[in-house]
């Protein structure tokens, strides 16, 4: 390979100079799932191998014509459980759909993947219904996250299995979603990047909901043009080449409202090395106020968004196969049966200004940095007991859920060093601001672990 570390550029390079194929790269990647001393057990709910196969061959007999649908085509990709794919049941990390019907069609971000010509290898486990941050599951076993896997650290969730992919080299990039950081939390514990879009970006459609309102599908990868390449396919728009903003000059604004509180020491230094790092390439870094952070508590504080829609989603459900759920998912689900549409349709008025506030504090700064999670990835042994799972789940959203509030877009980046426990640097923009914010993490991403 060309790369230390396989990009999609990369690997498309050696398709085209033939120095690999589509079905060597499926072969490795399903090798690697299969590994018994690996993590793919976990981390996947299920292997699409007779399928990746046959698409990869088919990939490479229309790459031979000079065919190929695009120069990514035969380059193989996870999907997480929450999505449908045709013939399949989609489980969304649960016993309680098993029985459900396959799916009639892929929902569209499949479907875009495929007519890309990315080779879909399997569906990746999660945390059960895309409930939590932390990325335990009890029904399909909770994969590691890369980190010192001889201790056993949390993956992060809710895309668990997505980030473990990639960090493995089970798959080249990963589709997951992103409610309140479920993309960004698992790129930040397994050292890779992962990226939340503006909402409306990607269709919906096809995958199981979480929050309506809060809701996105996005890419975890390697670099952050890996997921430039990736989100530009699931938003159905051209490939275009991207071009990082040099950090000198970049106006960066750390906000010092909420997101600073409560941070393990582990992700302090990491941050603020990052930022001195930042400075001294010449980027402008201002610690800023956020008051409408401290207004997302506020909108929460009878539950907010995800509870309400859950529940509305899960009621039935819930009624005769709740005894099939993982108790803590159950239980965060029943929040919502107590939000009256009142205080629904209030809380939605409150989001609309505080979008609106939010877009105008942000709309001066070429983005805003600061910490992925508040938190180091927890150990897996540690979060046994409720209270401690609890903790630290709302510690591991607190963070990357202010964006999802704010209607924005954002991207994790992984900012420790080779042998230190994994944390993320997060930059954020508002609405729509996408392609800008890929080019300054793109910027970013070259000097924040020098």
């Amino acid at each position: 390979m060309t790369s230390a570390v396989p990009t999609l550029v990369s690997l498309a390079d050696d398709l085209a100079a033939g120095r690999t194929t589509s079905r060597k790269l499926v072969e490795e990647c399903l090798s690697r799932i299969a590994d018994p001393a690996g993590e793919g057990q976990r981390a996947f709910i299920h292997v699409d191998r007779d399928a990746a196969l046959a698409a990869a061959d088919a990939m490479d007999t229309l790459r031979r014509a000079n065919a190929a649908p695009s120069r990514f085509a035969g380059i193989p990709v996870s999907i997480k459980d929450l999505f449908d794919i045709e013939g399949q049941v989609t489980r969304a990390g649960s016993r309680a759909l098993e029985d459900s019907a396959p799916a009639a069609a892929d929902a569209t971000a499949v479907a875009r993947l495929r007519r890309a010509g990315f080779v879909v290898i399997g569906r990746t486990n999660m945390t059960e219904f895309a409930y939590s941050g932390i990325g335990i599951n009890p029904h399909y076993g909770t994969p590691k996250s890369v980190y010192r896997r001889d201790i056993g650290y949390v993956p992060g969730g809710s895309s668990s299995g997505a980030a473990v992919s990639i960090a493995d080299r089970m798959a080249y990039g990963a589709l997951g979603t992103d409610t309140g950081g479920s993309c960004r939390i698992p790129a930040a514990f397994n050292g890779i990047v992962g990226y939340k879009p503006t909402q409306s970006r990607v269709p919906l459609d096809g995958g199981v909901p979480l929050s309506s309102t809060l809701d996105s599908f996005g890419p975890l990868a390697n670099t952050v043009e890996c997921c430039a390449i990736l989100d530009a396919v699931l938003a159905d728009e051209p490939i275009a080449a991207l071009m990082p903003r040099p950090v000198k000059g970049l106006r960066l604004a750390v906000p010092t409202t909420v997101v600073l509180d409560d941070l393990d020491d582990a992700v302090t230094t990491t941050f603020e090395r990052a930022l001195e790092s930042l400075s001294s390439h010449g980027a402008l870094i201002e610690r800023i106020e956020m008051p409408e952070f401290l207004d997302v508590g506020v909108i929460n504080a009878k539950g907010g968004f995800s509870p309400a829609e859950a529940y509305a989603w899960h009621r039935y459900l819930i009624t005769s196969k709740g005894d099939m759920y993982d108790p803590r998912v159950a239980a965060r689900i029943m929040r919502g049966e107590s939000i009256s549409a009142a205080d629904y349709i209030e809380i939605l008025a409150a989001r609309r200004s505080l979008v609106a506030r939010a877009a105008a504090r942000i709309a001066p700064y070429d983005a805003l940095v600061l910490p992925t999670t508040a938190t180091t990835p927890p150990k897996i042994a540690d979060l046994a007991d409720d209270q401690a799972f609890t903790r630290e789940n709302l510690r591991t959203l607190r963070n990357p859920s202010m964006i999802n509030n704010i209607d924005g877009c954002a991207i994790s980046l992984p900012a420790h060093r080779a042998g230190e426990i994994p944390v993320g640097l997060m930059l954020a923009h508002s609405a729509g601001n996408d392609r800008k914010l890929f080019e300054v993490a793109a910027g970013v991403e070259g000097v924040i672990r020098g």
